[in-house]
């Protein structure tokens, strides 16, 4: 219907009106608009699209297309927030971990040393970091196909993921690169100089991490488990690439840099538990998008490893929390909070590939594992790890990356094809071998290569601080400021 023919009709029906008048007018011309509009929109929707227009086959065609654009969407929505949930984990959540459980004077330097990974960390990603880790497919190492990001865009990298783009994988992995380093810094607490722990910190990213994260994550690596690895190992999120490889390194970093002044005599509690606790739930919310994220998309397994990581730090919280009230009549809040992040290790390498009830039972033996490691092993073999890196992420990923080996299965999670068997549950215990094969390797390159990185940088700026500045507190004899102004 046309224009002019609108305006006739609502002509007639204003003269009818018994209200006459230029706003009655107003009111008629409104009306013709409306019913102009709404005609072009009645016809519209009955003339035939191209849609209906089409034969089946483009039918199926066109509807194909439409699914998998819904789904890449919605995939790179879940990876895209998923990345900020493990940068989440590294400030503040880990920063607010480790700040609360150093002494007053160093809580700045510790904090400092996570928020200086996150920008450092990110720079070498884009320089080298991501081809190294995820370019090529050499069993040892990455290429440089990707420096500077090269060929890293809008399209996937089929390779690694299909429906998201490769640009959100990357940014994604970016986040793995960065809090691996950091947790390394609650060994050299309270001792350690800023420009060695930088200087550090970079090399060891380049020799320790990329060549690990390549070999168990990256195409054609020696231990990848579905792009063609000679000990196929499976490290859903990170047991062996940065649990392990942390925790050990963290030890060796502990070692070498001999025990605070004062340790263990003097006492050196937690300055404050309440940023600890804080830091600590930061850091459980974080983990699903650490655990979760893994699955790469938003489906069925993602919501398997989200309910397997939950299920696992709570059991772990209550296992450490049972056997410190068995050993001294109560239950603390710093031992739940240390048992919950023991499970959340533990389940990484295993949170793709079991069920909520081995998840339960990881969860259990990491805490009451990590427990003994902290409480009994440390005492007896005399090191001082600050902040106990090595005792539950070092520990917490070695034990859960060998009862990934026992609990994996193919109905969670068919990574070896369709009714093949993965872990020892399914029959192939075989699996088990592949595991210890991958924890001796990561074991092997953190302590090889941590011992080298530390004797280079020691010899180029020093590693600790002098007497006098660890006295005096790192907050202010590295950084000139201190966390509490108790004067103002």
């Amino acid at each position: 219907m046309t224009i002019p023919k609108f305006l006739h009709l609502s002509q007639n029906y204003c003269k009818r009106t018994p209200y006459r008048g230029r706003g009655a007018w107003r009111y008629c011309l409104l009306l013709a608009m409306i019913l102009w509009g709404a005609s072009g929109a009645f016809a519209q929707a009955a003339a035939p699209t191209d849609f209906a227009k089409a034969s089946p086959s483009e039918k199926l065609t066109r509807l194909d297309q439409r699914v998998t654009a819904a789904q890449s969407s919605a995939d790179n929505a879940w990876m895209l927030v998923s990345a900020a949930l493990v940068l989440l984990m590294t400030g503040p959540g880990l920063a607010l971990f480790y700040g609360g459980l150093v002494r007053r004077k160093n809580t700045l330097a510790i904090m400092m040393q996570s928020f200086a990974l996150m920008a450092l960390i990110t720079v070498m990603w884009a320089l080298v970091g991501y081809s190294l880790c995820f370019g090529g497919n050499g069993p040892l190492i990455g290429g440089f196909e990707h420096a500077f990001l090269r060929g890293v865009g809008a399209d996937p990298n089929p390779d690694y993921s299909g429906t998201i783009p490769q640009t959100t994988f990357m940014v994604y992995q970016l986040m793995f690169a960065i809090i691996t380093p950091a947790l390394i810094t609650g060994a050299t607490a309270e001792r350690m100089k800023f420009s060695g722990s930088v200087l550090f910190m970079v090399l060891w990213f380049v020799f320790v991490y990329a060549p690990l994260a390549h070999m168990v994550w990256g195409k054609g690596g020696f231990l990848n488990a579905s792009l063609g690895g000679r000990f196929p190992t499976l490290d859903f999120a990170g047991g062996t690439v940065v649990h392990i490889s942390s925790g050990v390194s963290a030890l060796v970093c502990a070692l070498y840099l001999r025990k605070r002044a004062g340790y263990p005599q003097q006492p050196m509690p937690p300055h404050s538990l309440v940023l600890s606790f804080i830091g600590a739930c930061l850091l459980w919310v974080g983990w699903f998008g650490f655990n979760a994220g893994s699955a790469l998309a938003s489906n069925g397994l993602a919501s398997s490893a989200f309910v397997a990581t939950h299920f696992a730090a709570a059991s772990a919280a209550l296992a450490w929390s049972a056997a410190e009230w068995l050993k001294n009549g109560h239950a603390s809040a710093l031992g739940a909070i240390s048992g919950a992040v023991a499970g959340l290790v533990a389940i990484t390498p295993a949170a793709g590939f079991v069920g909520p009830m081995p998840a339960l039972v990881i969860g259990v033996c990491a805490g009451a594992f990590c427990y003994w490691m902290v409480t009994k092993a440390k005492a007896i073999f005399k090191y001082d790890d600050a902040l106990d890196a090595f005792g539950v992420h070092g520990a917490g990923g070695t034990i859960g990356a060998l009862l990934t080996g026992v609990f994996a299965q193919q109905a969670i999670n068919p990574i070896f094809g369709v009714g093949k068997a993965v872990g020892g549950l399914d029959g192939h215990w075989a699996q088990v071998g592949n595991q210890l094969v991958g924890v001796l390797i990561a074991w092997g390159i953190a302590l090889v290569g941590t011992s080298v990185l530390l004797k280079i940088v020691d010899m180029i700026t020093g590693l600790r601080v002098t007497a006098e500045e660890e006295e005096a507190g790192l907050d202010i004899t590295q950084h000139g400021e201190e966390a509490y102004n108790l004067e103002a």
